[in-house]
């Protein structure tokens, strides 16, 4: 901007003066071609003070007084098909330059040649224009730099906050959001996703801790039994061997808990490149021939149904889904296998007592079990239903329970590899 306005300038103040020298030369070139007797000394006019016509050889025919003592004002000489010229001079003593327009009064040999201008202004001539230049672009520099500096530290205040508040945050006091600001810019959806990520973890680790309060207490049950059972055997060692026994069992419900806890942690932690493709219908018929079972379940299975997973979970969260099915059933337990749409969907049905709306969303949670009467070691681990969901999820399908009049569906519903890819 500064090189665009240094150039802009001096060539609008040599135009000027061009223009007028210009006119004033033009005038005199008249004169000379009328026949005219040109007034010697030329007075100025204009602002055009140095005016000099000049013979062929050099001879200066009429002059005004700020260039009498000066030789040609320019060696230029225009032609007779180029009778007007442009041009910068340095004819003054002290080298000092003129903006000079010569016009050539006629297009004869021996015309004249009319010079006309005045001295290059200090403004331009000098380097005041480029200083003066200079100097303004540095203060609006400095000025735009410190707007700058305002409307950033202004707009980056809101970022300051979020960061305070996020250093203030602990795993002890998760209740704590970053300040949103009323606008709709990048630095309030940050704030809101922020919060929306506190939000999750918060509801993460509440989970985690309820989690780990229910395992304690799950945990602590079967110890307490084992304890208790082996005290009873030492007090009354003709009981050892029914201490021993109810012993194992409540070691053996121990150990499924934890095997039920370690494949809960394993969930989701295989690569994907371990999943291949499996038909849906072979992995239900084989699972449900070897499984024994209360009420022997009706299959519909339609073939050709594949989905890619880990098949040993996917095994595990239909192996849970017929379990439950088992063990709630009346008289009957359906499972069903079909293709819709993009979805793979497998059914479980049973002719059990429907689960009302509330519990619905609450049986997937870990150590859940809706009839209170029913004993821990009939009741399994209270971890099946919450298995399947997870191990269906990492799989990026769903689990949804679907309570009928006359029983309870659950309904899996995986995405075909392609459908997967698509989305």
């Amino acid at each position: 901007m500064g090189v665009a306005t240094d150039v802009i300038t001096r060539q609008w103040v040599a135009t000027n003066i061009w223009e007028d020298a210009k006119e004033v030369a033009s005038q005199v070139a008249t004169r000379i071609r009328n026949g005219e007797v040109v007034i010697n000394p030329i007075p100025p006019q204009d602002g055009v003070d140095m005016i000099q016509v000049v013979a062929p050889g050099g001879r200066i025919l009429a002059t005004s007084n700020a260039a009498r003592d000066l030789p040609a004002l320019s060696p230029v000489w225009p032609g007779p098909y180029d009778r007007i010229r442009e041009l910068i001079s340095c004819p003054l003593p002290d080298g000092r330059c003129v903006h000079v327009t010569a016009v050539r009064a006629t297009p004869a040999p021996n015309s004249p040649v009319v010079y006309a201008g005045k001295q290059t202004p200090l403004i331009v001539r000098s380097r005041i224009l480029a200083t003066v230049i200079a100097v303004q672009l540095v203060l609006f520099i400095v000025f735009i730099g410190w707007v700058a500096w305002r409307i950033a530290g202004r707009a980056l205040r809101p970022v300051e906050d979020i960061r305070a508040e996020l250093a203030e945050l602990t795993e002890n006091d998760l209740s704590r959001r970053v300040p949103e600001p009323e606008s709709e810019d990048e630095i309030a959806r940050l704030a809101r996703t922020a919060n929306r990520a506190l939000d999750r973890m918060e509801q993460a680790v509440v989970k985690q801790r309820q989690f780990a309060a229910d395992a304690s207490h799950e945990l602590r049950t079967p110890i307490a039994g084992i304890r208790a059972q082996l005290e009873s055997g030492r007090l009354h060692p003709d009981d050892m061997a029914d201490a021993i026994e109810a012993a194992l069992r409540d070691t053996d419900r121990l150990e499924a808990i934890v095997t039920d806890l370690l494949f809960l942690a394993r969930i989701g932690a295989i690569q994907t490149t371990t999943r291949e493709a499996v038909d849906l219908a072979n992995l239900v018929a084989s699972h449900v021939a070897v499984r024994p079972a209360r009420v022997v379940a009706k299959l519909n299975l339609e073939p050709g149904v594949r989905v890619e997973a880990v098949v040993s979970q996917l095994a595990r969260a239909i192996n849970e889904l017929l379990s439950n099915a088992d063990r709630h059933a009346a008289t009957e337990v359906s499972v069903d296998v079909r293709r819709v749409g993009d979805q793979a969907e497998l059914t479980v049905w049973n002719d059990g007592e429907p689960i009302s709306a509330a519990d619905q969303v609450r049986i997937f949670e870990r150590f859940t079990r809706l009839d209170t009467a029913r004993s821990r070691d009939k009741g399994g681990t209270g971890l099946g239903l919450a298995i399947s969901r997870e191990v269906v999820e990492a799989h990026g399908g769903t689990l949804n329970v679907e309570s009928e009049p006359t029983g309870v569906r659950f309904v899996i519903r995986l995405p075909f590899p392609g459908a997967r890819r698509a989305r």
